[in-house]
């Protein structure tokens, strides 16, 4: 395999998270990736996957059962530091351990004692072989760094208050889907008065610290530390996992515990739109090859807010030093050569399947045919039964040369409880049960250019693997109109659930027409309104940046005219294109000055 498709196709473990009255939710999570390149091999260690994945080409994902360390602590964080694997993961008021290990395939990880308490963890080592560790995660405080003994592990002086949320200059920060809150001043103050009814006797400033805690503050976390031309860059994520506007931002300084200012460029990743959103909380690492690449996770929240999965993009640093991350095409194929790569290049195919007419077997009432061909997560056919064999096929309209099919499954309330004998652990902020046994997701594939003759693109019928997010290549390209996908059998014997059959290729017609009449008006200094004339595109990739040549941000949209950009820098100039796409290839728009 030379492509990936976000997100990502490897294991999501199924999550067990306790409710109340014995209840549980149930749905797939790997979360807060950290990728790194140790002994010519890529290593990801995600949040609730109870295990690592492997890979010798960052396509091929091979999962490793992990032992030895806490499974249930979020957000593993693993750095490479002389022939050491160092690793390292978080539960909430809880001492964090550290531990090590030369060959995380073949031997165990050796605890390192100096344990302390912290969330969200990052470890960096310096060009002279200093160590530094940042963490936190909070709407309330701010993220720390502190320099850590090399042998002990124990803090050498006092942490230092790095990054402090600042959501009425930093309009990414603001929480909320599309950076609205939902969250009235009434509402909080209600929630205070019905705990201080259950909690008598708090001091004011306890108070004060639960209305912050409740208030509209984002949540500031998920640190990573790289140094760059003799400057350290802090990433950290922002406003909260479960919004379409989950972001990396970057700070920049001389010195690895600061002080830092935050870069220009900012959110260096964010991903509000198309498919699959959300682009925060994860790692930036070197590849082989000198190319860089981000890893994020990315939101589904349907079943559980923590419904997550893994998403990767190049990045790089510009010549100004500006990191940036290319999430234009975000959830598109994308080939991964083995060679430096252009971090801008745009996809080799185009988007087929989106509004295309769609059949199935049978479906649940609102769960229709036509929700695997919205571009939506969220949504998603369902069949009326679990009987092996029901199907769901798409009609691309005209014989087009289609060279990559993701199929997306989905979980819908499913009605399962652990196995018998299991004990919840305790994650810091939930309980629940990470479902270690072998799952099977299998499937037939499909294709007709008369919808009465048929071939097999793909048969999945036999295999072992549980790939809920799975990727199809064909680089010659084969000829089809009709896509049909039939499900042979899913985890817990569930009904079929298919959030997005997606086709992408060429079709024979014209290029779509340049957007015009584009209108820019910003509604406040955080928010800007774009909105153009609908040219009969498939859609449109809304570009922005604080300069005409660095338009690193873009928001992807379908079946619409318009778009409310919330991710504005109070001060910092803007500039926007708006970019039309169809089956046949990308338009780009002119550049805009946004005037104040």
């Amino acid at each position: 395999m030379k492509y990936i498709c976000n997100p990502i196709n490897i294991e999501y473990k199924y999550q067990f998270n306790s409710v109340q009255d014995g209840q549980f939710t149930i749905n797939r999570e790997a979360a807060d990736p950290s990728i790194i390149l140790f002994k010519g091999k890529y290593y990801l260690f995600a949040s609730m996957t109870a295990g690592f994945f492997t890979s010798d080409n960052l396509t091929d994902w091979e999962f490793h059962p992990l032992k030895g360390v806490p499974i249930y602590d979020y957000a593993p964080d693993v750095r490479v530091i002389g022939d050491y694997i160092y690793f390292s993961a978080s539960k909430r008021d809880s001492n964090c351990s550290f531990y090590r290990t030369r060959d995380p395939l073949n031997s165990p990880f050796e605890k390192i004692e100096g344990s302390f308490s912290f969330w969200d963890p990052n470890l960096f080592v310096d060009d002279d072989g200093r160590i530094y560790f940042y963490w936190g995660c909070s709407n309330v405080t701010p993220i720390y760094g502190v320099e850590l003994d090399p042998i002990s592990f124990k803090q050498i002086g006092e942490p230092v208050e790095l990054i402090f949320g600042n959501q009425q200059e930093h309009g990414f920060e603001r929480i909320g889907e599309n950076h609205i809150s939902s969250k009235t001043p009434e509402q909080i103050e209600e929630t205070i008065k019905g705990y201080l009814r259950a909690n008598p006797g708090l001091s004011e400033e306890q108070i004060n610290m639960l209305r912050k805690y409740l208030s509209d503050s984002p949540y500031i976390e998920g640190a990573w530390m790289d140094k760059h031309d003799g400057k350290y860059y802090l990433q950290y994520s922002c406003p909260g996992t479960q919004y379409n506007v989950y972001a990396d931002g970057v700070y920049v300084s001389d010195y690895p515990l600061g002080p830092f200012t935050l870069a220009k460029n900012n959110p260096y990743s964010y991903k509000p739109g198309g498919f699959i959103p959300g682009a925060g909380h994860g790692s930036t690492m070197e590849d082989k090859f000198g190319n860089l690449w981000h890893t994020s996770t990315m939101r589904i929240s349907v079943n559980h807010p923590f419904e997550r999965r893994i998403g990767i993009w190049p990045a790089g640093y510009d010549v100004d030093g500006e990191l940036y991350c290319n999430q234009r095409y975000g959830d598109w194929p994308m080939k991964i050569e083995q060679l430096r790569m252009d971090p801008w290049c745009n996809p080799e195919w185009m988007l087929l399947s989106y509004g295309k007419p769609a059949t199935a077997s049978s479906f649940e009432e609102g769960k229709v045919p036509s929700n695997a061909t919205d571009e939506n997560v969220q949504t998603w056919w369902k069949a009326e039964s679990n009987e092996p064999g029901e199907w769901i096929e798409i009609d691309l309209q005209q014989v087009c040369d289609v060279h990559a099919i993701q199929i997306n499954f989905a979980d819908d309330q499913l009605d399962v409880v652990p196995p018998d004998g299991v004990t919840l652990q305790n994650t810091g902020s939930s309980k629940r049960y990470i479902d270690e046994r072998k799952h099977v997701t299998r499937w037939l594939l499909e294709g007709s250019e008369d919808g009465q003759h048929y071939f097999v693109i793909e048969d999945k019928s036999e295999v072992d693997t549980d790939l809920s997010h799975d990727l199809i290549v064909r680089e010659n390209g084969i000829k089809v109109r009709f896509i049909r996908c039939t499900v042979k059998e899913l985890p817990f014997n569930q009904n079929a659930c298919i959030s997005g059959l997606r086709v992408f290729g060429t079709a024979d017609v014209k290029p779509p027409q340049q957007a015009t009449n584009v209108t820019v008006n910003l509604l406040s200094e955080l928010d800007l309104s774009v909105k153009w004339d609908d040219v009969g595109a498939v859609g449109y990739n809304v570009l922005w940046g604080y300069t005409p040549e660095k338009l690193y941000h873009s928001y992807m949209v379908f079946g619409k005219d318009e778009v409310n950009i919330g991710a504005l820098m109070k001060g910092q100039p803007v500039y926007v294109r708006v970019d039309s796409f169809n089956e046949k290839g990308i338009t780009e728009g002119e550049v805009i000055k946004v005037i104040g």
